[in-house]
């Protein structure tokens, strides 16, 4: 008697091996995007808690909030650039794959609502708090033009990247592909 048996995926793949797995395209344009795309950007998760206010809970220490579940006071710690956060105003929710950047790698023909998913995934690695400063550097670049400034954080920064980009299926470019392989080169 012959058994068939279901093809297994490997809970071993490299990181090499899922940036292999990514579809290498030209970008989309750019044409039509706009953040209000992707609206509610915040959207509420848990009572009056927003994307935005769950991740500066998650990401922060001693952390108090209002009624209104702000943050008032914590302690963050922004991986791109080892800065230390002691005042919400300093802090900002990165979307780690730049919603620019997704309108251009395939969520320009997603639905409404995947794109209002994307933009408040607390399930994959998308949302980090990062410093204020770091973030606007970043701004909608890909690995392709930024990079984290501390180098002892790409390893992780290209393994969430490709997560993310494989979880919604968006493409990458050559560019954004060999920065990425590079950056695996520091695990």
């Amino acid at each position: 008697m012959v058994i068939a048996l279901p093809l297994l995926i490997s809970i071993h793949a490299t990181p090499i091996d899922e940036l292999a797995k990514l579809k290498v395209a030209r970008p989309y344009s750019l044409h039509g995007y706009s953040h209000k795309r992707f609206m509610p950007r915040w959207a509420h998760h848990r009572g009056s808690c927003d994307s935005r206010e769950t991740v500066l809970a998650r990401d922060g220490h001693r952390v108090r909030r209002n009624k209104a579940c702000h943050p008032v006071r914590g302690v963050w710690y922004s991986p791109y650039d080892g800065r230390r956060m002691t005042h919400v105003r300093q802090a900002d929710v990165d979307h780690l794959v730049p919603l620019a950047n997704a309108w251009v790698s395939g969520a320009n023909r997603w639905s409404q609502a995947r794109r209002r998913a994307f933009a408040n995934d607390l399930t994959r690695p998308e949302l980090l708090t990062v410093s204020h400063s770091a973030n606007l550097a970043k701004g909608g670049s890909s690995p392709s033009t930024w990079r984290p400034q501390r180098r002892s954080y790409w390893c992780r920064y290209a393994r969430n990247w490709i997560t993310v980009k494989r979880h919604y299926r968006l493409n990458v470019t050559w560019a954004e592909k060999r920065a990425l392989a590079n950056m695996l080169r520091t695990c």
